[in-house]
Parts: structure tokens; C-alpha cells; sequence
């Protein structure tokens, strides 16, 4: 199958300084990655770029090998929590750092997505015209939601859903979330920071997908609906059409 795929970042009409990281750049489209930083304006932007080219490096080194792939995307991650940990070591400024991320390859003809965080991974089929969140977020709410002491309207607007449960660049990282996923001809992909999902319903960015043409147009329309609706954090899109 081909891909085709597109990326976009922006600012938003809030924040003065843009933390967020993505990466669309291999030539062959194996991998693709998004991070979303924190920790102050130069924290944050370090811990998303240290995260976005450990990993890019990582998985490039080793394509090749025979490591299977879900350990590949976990070394990956653990390397750039372990990187940016370094980081905060030598530049005490820096020691609230960290950044989510979340990162698809497709190696041995088989999808695998790897996550820390809340930035996520969505799959819309349009042959069922069904949108499917793969990823499920590392945050404080989230995790109340499985538990069932809120429900997922609820959690939209809780107080609490911006509380990461872990990121990248801390050294007591409990787990790298790595699951595998079908794609099927017309399906298309989007990674994302939380700057879209926060401002953008699940029906929402199912119809966007849905009725998407041009890739670049597309990427810039998803940025665009986020800032009508507010536009109060880092925007950061990466759309990936099965063909």
C-alpha cells in the first residue's frame, strides 16, 4: 500500500513561543512522529525537538535489524526520556522539561504506533465512515474515566484533564504504550498534539478527515477549525492517507 501524507504546526492565538515537534521527513514514509513540549518556553521546545530526532534516529539506525519492531519503538522512547533526563542534568534551567509523543511506523508490511502522553493517533476508515482513537491518553482523567469515576463528557471539561499521568523526561517513565493496527486501502491516519484535540470534537475531526482533498489543505484546515474554536494551545497535525 501507498502512503501519502502531510504535517503542519502552528502557534495558536495564545501561546507566544511554538513547543510543539513533529517529524514527516523520511523519504520512504516508514515513520512519523509528534511531540508536544513543556516546561517553560525553552524547556519545552528542547524536550520536543530532543525527543522527535532521538527517536527519528533510533528507529533509522535500526530498521535494518532483526529487533522486533514494538521493542524497536520502546527502545526509541526510553532513549529520548533517558536523553532529554541527561538534558536536565547538566542544565538544572531545564529541569521541568519533558514532551509527549507519539509515533507510527509501518515496518514488515505491519502498522505499530508507540505513545507517551496525550498527544494522539486516530484512524478514520471511510468505507464504515468510522473514526477510531488508537492511542488512549496518559492523563490524570483518562485514567479516572476507565476507572469509572467519570464519564467521558465529564472528562472533556474536568478541571484535571490537562494532568499528564507521565511524559517523556522523567526518570521514573512507567510504560511505553506500543500497539499494533490494521489499515486498509482509504483509511487515513492523524497524529496530534492536544492543541487540536482541545478545541476539536471526535465528530469534528471525523468530518474533517471525511471530507478532506488536497493533503496540504487538509493539514492547514484542521489548524484553521482549532483557532476558530480558540486556538489556545500549540497546534501540531500529521495526516497519513492509505492508498
Amino acid at each position: 500500500m501507498k502512503r501519502y501524507f502531510a504535517g503542519l504546526t502552528d502557534t495558536g492565538l495564545v501561546r507566544s513561543v511554538n513547543q510543539d515537534a513533529y517529524y514527516i521527513d523520511d523519504p520512504e514514509g516508514r515513520f512519523f512522529i509528534v511531540a508536544d513540549g513543556m516546561g517553560g518556553h525553552a524547556g519545552g521546545q528542547e524536550a520536543s525537538r530532543i525527543a522527535v530526532e532521538t527517536i527519528k534516529n533510533h528507529l533509522e539506525s535500526q530498521w535494518n535489524s532483526e529487533i522486533a519492531s514494538p521493542e524497536m519503538l520502546e527502545q526509541a522512547f526510553r532513549l529520548a526520556n533517558e536523553t532529554i533526563v541527561e538534558e536536565q542534568l547538566r542544565h538544572p534551567a531545564l529541569n521541568d522539561m519533558g514532551t509527549t509523543a507519539v509515533a507510527v511506523i509501518f515496518r514488515d508490511d505491519q502498522p505499530w504506533c508507540a505513545h507517551v502522553g496525550d498527544s494522539r493517533l486516530y484512524r478514520y476508515r471511510s468505507r464504515e465512515s468510522k473514526l477510531l482513537q488508537i492511542t488512549e491518553d496518559h492523563t490524570w482523567v483518562a485514567r479516572a474515566i476507565q476507572a469509572g469515576h467519570l464519564t467521558p463528557d465529564q472528562g472533556r471539561n474536568h478541571p484535571m484533564r490537562h494532568v499528564l499521568a507521565q511524559c517523556i523526561g522523567r526518570p521514573d517513565l512507567e510504560e511505553v504504550t506500543v500497539t499494533s493496527f490494521d489499515v486498509q486501502a482509504g483509511d487515513r491516519l492523524l497524529l496530534c498534539s492536544d492543541g487540536l484535540t482541545e478545541e476539536l470534537s471526535d465528530a469534528a475531526i471525523a468530518h474533517q478527515l471525511k471530507s478532506m482533498r488536497a493533503m496540504e489543505l487538509s493539514a492547514a484546515t484542521f489548524v484553521e477549525a482549532a483557532k476558530e474554536k480558540g486556538g489556545r494551545d500549540n497546534i501540531t497535525v500529521v495526516i497519513i492517507i492509505i492508498s
